[in-house]
C-alpha cells in the first residue's frame, strides 16, 4: 500500500491553509444564517473546488487505498488557478457513478461508452430488500477509501461522498417508467420500495457522519456543492418527471428525512424543470439550499421569489443563465455562484 509523502502530508496540514479554508466556511455560514459580514456585503459568494484525480482509474475498484493516496499526493501540484473565491481541495471516491446504490440493491451495473449504466431489475416492484452491508463488496470498497483518507491524517482536504442519490432517482434507475406507472396502479408496492431505498440511503449517510470529521465531510460533487460543515445533500434530478402533487404525496417526506440526518439540514440538486415543486420545497423544514444546473438554472427568479429567505441557491452558469444575469436577478443575495472565476462585485 502506498504511503503519502512527507511533503504532501505537511502541505495538507498547513495551519495557514486550514485557517484560510475556515475563513471561507465562516463567510459561507453567515450567508446561510442571514448574517452580514464585510466580505459578503461587497462580493457575490463564488465557489469552485479542486478535485485532483489520477488519469488512470483502473485501480479505483481494486486498490482504493492507493487511489485515495494518489489523489492526496496530486494536491501538491494541481492547485488550480488563483481566483478570488472559495476553492477548497477535495477528495471524492466515486464508484459506479449515479448507479452506486443500484448496485447495492442488485442491479447489473456495467461500464459502456464512457459511463456507468444499469439494467432494470426483473423482480416486481415492491420486493426490494435491504442489502447485507457487512457482505456488500461496493460498500466495503467505500469504507476502505474512507479509512485510507483518515489514516493519511490530513486536516485540509474535504471528503466528498459517493452518489447516495435519492429515493426517487434510485426507484427510476431500478424500474424505469414502470415505477411512474406503479405510483398510480400499485401505490403500496411503490411506497414499500421507496422506504427500503431511503432506509439504505439514510443508513449510509449516518455512517459517513459518524466516521468523517464534520469539518471535512461534504456531498457528492463536493467541488461545486460544498456547504458549511453539518449540511447534507441529495440528488433530485428525477423530480422533474412528477407533478407537484405526486412529489408532495410520495417523495418530499422521504427527502426531508435524508436531509434531517444532518445537524443543519441540507441541499437538493436540480438539473431540469422542477418549478412545480417550489411550494413543497419552501415547506420542507430541513431543506436549506438548492443547487441549480442547466435547465433548472433558467428558473432562478422563480426559486428566489418562491423559497424561504433562509434557503440559499447555488447556481451553475449556463447559456440560458450566464453570470451577468445571475447577478442581475439576485443582486448577489442568497446565491452561491459555482464557477472558477473572481467573485463579482454586488451591484
Amino acid at each position: 500500500m502506498k504511503k503519502l509523502s512527507a511533503e504532501a502530508h505537511a502541505y495538507l496540514n498547513d495551519a495557514s491553509l486550514i485557517a484560510e479554508r475556515d475563513t471561507w466556511f465562516s463567510r459561507m455560514s453567515d450567508l446561510f444564517d442571514g448574517k452580514e459580514n464585510e466580505y459578503n456585503a461587497k462580493k457575490v459568494f463564488t465557489l469552485h473546488g479542486i478535485v485532483p484525480r489520477p488519469r488512470d482509474n483502473s485501480y479505483l475498484y481494486t486498490d482504493p487505498e492507493d487511489w485515495v493516496t494518489d489523489c492526496l499526493e496530486l494536491m501538491l501540484t494541481q492547485r488550480g488557478a488563483p481566483v478570488e473565491g472559495f476553492t477548497p481541495v477535495c477528495v471524492e471516491y466515486p464508484p459506479y457513478g449515479v448507479h452506486y446504490i443500484d448496485k447495492m440493491l442488485g442491479a447489473r451495473v456495467y461500464y459502456h461508452c464512457g459511463q456507468w449504466n444499469a439494467d432494470y431489475l426483473k423482480t416486481p416492484i415492491g420486493s426490494l430488500e435491504m442489502p447485507d452491508l457487512d457482505r456488500d463488496e461496493t460498500w466495503q470498497l467505500s469504507k476502505r477509501a474512507v479509512k485510507a483518507f483518515l489514516d493519511a491524517d490530513v486536516k485540509l482536504p474535504l471528503f466528498g461522498l459517493p452518489t447516495l442519490s435519492s429515493a426517487l432517482n434510485i426507484l427510476l434507475n431500478l424500474y424505469g417508467q414502470d415505477a411512474l406507472i406503479a405510483m398510480y396502479e400499485d401505490e403500496e408496492a411503490v411506497r414499500r420500495d421507496l422506504e427500503v431505498i431511503n432506509t439504505l440511503i439514510r443508513t449510509l449517510h449516518r455512517w459517513y457522519i459518524h466516521n468523517i470529521p464534520k469539518e471535512q465531510l461534504q456531498p457528492v460533487i463536493s467541488w461545486a456543492r460544498t456547504q458549511p460543515p453539518g449540511y447534507g445533500q441529495l440528488c433530485g434530478c428525477t423530480t422533474q418527471l412528477v407533478s407537484g402533487d405526486m412529489y408532495r404525496e410520495f417523495i418530499a417526506e422521504l427527502d426531508d428525512a435524508v436531509l434531517g440526518e444532518y445537524e443543519h439540514g441540507g441541499m437538493i440538486h436540480l438539473c431540469g424543470s422542477h418549478a412545480q415543486h417550489i411550494e413543497t420545497f419552501r415547506n420542507m423544514k430541513n431543506l436549506r439550499s438548492l443547487q441549480l444546473n442547466d435547465r433548472a438554472a433558467e428558473d432562478l427568479a422563480l426559486y428566489l421569489e418562491g423559497l424561504r429567505e433562509d434557503q440559499i441557491i447555488y447556481v451553475n452558469p449556463c447559456a440560458g443563465m450566464p453570470v451577468e444575469k445571475i447577478v442581475e436577478i439576485s443582486k448577489g443575495e442568497r446565491v452561491v455562484l459555482v464557477k472558477s472565476c473572481d467573485a463579482p462585485d454586488k451591484p
